[in-house]
């Protein structure tokens, strides 16, 4: 018997295991820029397999969604401990938000994870009750202290967030149309942190007392409203995508 004969198993397991990592590089790459709809043909051809190839190592969109974040998502339960330990409250929860936010907002597979409920995802369940504990301790703190309104809830916050953060990829990705003054084809981007404004005017309705101090972050302008609700339209889905039970 040569030795070439026992070469075949090996390599199918090395085959294999190459495939999965190039799914979940397509994925993620699709994931980011598409969201957790992205059709899972347009995953299956960027990474060089077919269809069947991709179901076989992940038979559902949940498993694939797992195992593509299961990783990432372990960041945002760390500032979620970090922010339960500061010294100050207030500024634990404006800290946590801000690294959740910096988030949502580079990424529409975590905005998608992290602002819906996309079920048979564990990672993401452990993920979504750590968020809602974080949320929950800081504000009752907060309320012991007389720093947020008494009859704010988690709920309420967690409502409020969720929102917000599912505006925030339209924000990063908005540019201007062209208006007076601009050459046509020149295009201004909305400041890439913008989200920090409505997140920071959002935080300063849950207090008992207002604070002084500017708003972080320039407001937008017409233009710039007008494209980022453009984003925020039925655009995700690009025509001659989606396959039938994608």
């Amino acid at each position: 018997m040569t030795v070439g004969a026992h070469d075949g198993a090996p390599r199918q397991r090395r085959d294999a295991r190459r495939n999965r990592e190039l799914l979940l590089e397509a994925a993620h790459e699709v994931f980011t820029e598409q969201g957790l709809d992205a059709p899972l043909d347009v995953i299956a051809r960027r990474a060089g397999v077919g269809n069947a190839t991709l179901y076989r190592h992940f038979p559902t969109r949940a498993a694939l969604v797992d195992a593509v974040f299961r990783d990432s998502l372990t960041g945002t339960m760390d500032a979620g401990e970090r922010a339960r330990r500061a010294p100050d409250a207030w500024a634990g929860l404006t800290a946590y938000l801000e690294t959740v936010f910096s988030t949502l907002a580079a990424d529409r597979g975590s905005n998608d994870l992290m602002t819906t409920h996309l079920r048979g995802v564990g990672s993401l369940e452990a993920v979504h009750e750590h968020n809602r504990g974080t949320v929950d301790a800081l504000l009752s703190r907060l309320r012991d202290e007389g720093t947020v309104r008494a009859d704010v809830t988690t709920e309420d916050v967690l409502f409020g967030l969720a929102a917000l953060g599912r505006a925030v990829p339209a924000l990063t990705a908005a540019t201007t149309t062209p208006t007076d003054g601009v050459a046509p084809g020149a295009a201004t981007a909305v400041p890439p942190d913008a989200w920090r404004r409505p997140l920071a005017l959002f935080l300063a309705g849950l207090r008992t007392a207002p604070v002084a101090g500017a708003l972080p972050a320039p407001a937008l302008t017409a233009a710039e409203l007008g494209e980022v609700l453009r984003e925020l339209g039925p655009h995700r889905t690009r025509a001659g995508d989606r396959a039938p039970g994608a």
